[in-house]
């Protein structure tokens, strides 16, 4: 069924409890774990539903933020959401204590009990009023990032129109583009500091209520982190300033020498090439095309994922001025359907959501045909290994997109994918320090960014812009006030898909084959075992690191 022909009706809270309740009192009635598992499903099908309408609702929010109905909707959800999720927790509880769970451990797995476990950790009903505060305050900070009008020429551009201009080829450009961008956040800086300090307070008070000293267990714990913990984070975070960082560094500088430039400064931060960067062909019509030729060519499993995708119009990727800023895959379950949000904005990173949100949309299409749900819960930075290896995977169709700027597309890609290692740490060790720390001020935790900023980016220059002289880039990053915690799930990921982008120049074949075994594992397994599994090095060992860096150098001096 094609996504705007899909009906919507508001989940009301007391008949889902209703039927809840129903299902528990199944559950606690069956004689053995084979009737138990059969109430599972009914438990199954209740979720899917719940999880379908709400999920609609968020889209069609995104799709257009000035839309009332659907930001009724939303305000709504905020409300009941915790609510849903102590429903979750009290049945997961039952779950997990049943005198049957041999049997149902062997029918959904270990992982999913250890989730379970952590979940129990994560919430306790008290916190409804709290998560409904924090809910609030992330949709205030979303609307506030999506309501950016800013003058460009008499044009009204957002946030996400902006970028374009932020890699246009004519250096001044981009400064003016840096400018407005910074106008922006500057104008908004109280209230980003005030929404900010409210979910640091917010988040402190929720794990202190769970006996947590802070928010840093708990939000490990949020992020269902099942299998590490913050020392292997710390250790690999290490690596990366010992290996990664001068490596990047070293990547920066070939590029400030290709744009022939004395210097670089933030206004050259996401440029590569004195010609500006390559820019793919077609209008976003074409580009949807080109994608799926080259899905269908890919593989016969990536053939039927994006026929679905396209035939279902799954997609929403037109920059539009009330649209949500970001991209994302999410998923409906009652029509096995992933779909893709994006702002397409005419940069290159119009193709790279036709390969990175596709990668996540591709793995969602996969696990949405195994009949247990709990291997669709996968953790984060296994969910971004099948994204950002997905964008390697892809090079050889690159040619569709850029033509006869592929190559320089391909150079820029890997430069690119390797110099956010570092700032994908630096924003993970910037989140342990506010956390840890939860009375900072504002103006200490802009003065922690701009010091971690000299450690991980030692290259980057604000030619003085006072907004962002002060610290207060992170203040664009909207995974550190919606997502606490997420983003070295992206760090993690790279290090693996770089590994992939070795293997596949080594034997393509081979290295798909193992990307298409770790898609289908989904979450049947725990990441650490996985990514073994599949024949790649764990980020948290000692080496990893240096050992990927060392092909990389060799492979960019060759």
């Amino acid at each position: 069924m094609k996504f705007k022909e899909m009906p919507y009706k508001r989940i009301q809270y007391e008949e889902v409890e209703k039927e809840f309740d129903q299902i528990v009192k199944e559950f606690k009635q069956a004689q053995n774990g084979e009737e138990q598992f059969e109430v599972h499903k009914k438990y199954y099908k209740l979720n899917d539903k719940v999880e379908t309408m709400i999920t609609i609702a968020h889209i069609r929010h995104d799709i257009d933020t000035t839309d009332e109905f659907y930001d009724k909707e939303q305000t709504y959800y905020d409300e009941i959401e915790p609510k849903l999720h102590n429903l979750s927790v009290t049945y997961s509880k039952m779950l997990y204590q049943s005198p049957y769970r041999d049997y149902l451990e062997e029918k959904i797995g270990k992982v999913a009990f250890k989730n379970i476990e952590i979940n129990m950790k994560s919430f306790d009903k008290k916190l409804i009023p709290l998560m409904q505060e924090e809910n609030a305050l992330v949709t205030q900070y979303d609307k506030l990032i999506a309501s950016a009008k800013i003058d460009w020429d008499g044009e009204t551009l957002n946030l996400s129109l902006l970028k374009k201009y932020l890699t246009d080829k004519d250096r001044e450009v981009r400064k003016k583009a840096v400018k407005k961008m910074s106008g922006f956040f500057a104008e908004n800086a109280e209230t980003l500091d005030t929404i900010y300090d409210k979910l640091v307070k917010n988040r402190t008070k929720q794990a202190q209520e769970m006996g947590y000293d802070n928010y840093v267990e708990l939000g490990y714990y949020r992020m269902n982190r099942n299998c590490y913990d913050k020392k292997m984070v710390e250790n690999y975070r290490k690596q990366v300033k010992e290996y990664f960082v001068p490596f990047a560094e070293k990547l920066h500088d070939r590029r400030r020498q290709r744009l022939g430039l004395e210097k670089l400064t933030f206004a050259d931060d996401s440029v590569f090439f004195q010609e500006g960067n390559p820019i793919p062909k077609g209008t976003p019509e074409e580009i949807i095309e080109n994608g799926q030729k080259m899905y269908r060519e890919l593989s016969i499993e990536t053939k039927e994922f994006f026929d679905f995708m396209a035939e279902n119009e799954l997609f929403d990727v037109i920059g539009r001025k009330t649209k949500r800023a970001g991209g994302y895959m999410t998923y409906l379950p009652e029509y096995h359907a992933p779909f893709v949000f994006a702002n397409f904005n005419g940069t290159s990173g119009d193709v790279d959501v036709i390969t990175h949100e596709c990668g996540h949309a591709f793995q969602g299409y996969l696990s949405g045909k195994d009949p247990i749900r709990e291997h669709a819960d996968i953790t984060m930075e296994t969910a971004e290994i099948h994204s950002m290896s997905m964008e390697f995977f892809t090079e050889p169709w690159m040619n569709l997109f850029f033509g006869e700027r592929t190559e320089d597309y391909i150079a820029m890609h890997l430069e690119d994918a390797a110099a956010f290692i570092p700032y994908g740490c630096m924003v993970d060790e910037f989140q342990h320090i506010v956390y840890e720390n939860p009375e900072m001020t504002p103006a200490e935790r802009h003065s922690a960014w701009k010091k971690l900023e000299k450690e991980y980016k030692p290259h980057l220059d604000y030619e003085g812009d006072e907004f962002f002289e002060k610290g207060g880039y992170w203040q664009k990053q909207l995974h550190i006030y919606d997502f606490p915690f997420y983003y070295i799930d992206y760090c993690l990921a790279q290090t693996c898909a770089l590994q992939y982008k070795v293997k596949m120049d080594e034997d393509y074949k081979k290295a798909w084959e193992s990307y298409l075994t770790l898609c289908t594992l989904s979450a049947s397994d725990f990441f650490t075992n996985m990514i073994k599994e599949v024949g790649l090095n764990s980020p948290f060992e000692d080496g990893c690191i240096k050992e990927i860096v060392d092909k990389l150098e060799k492979k960019l001096t060759a």
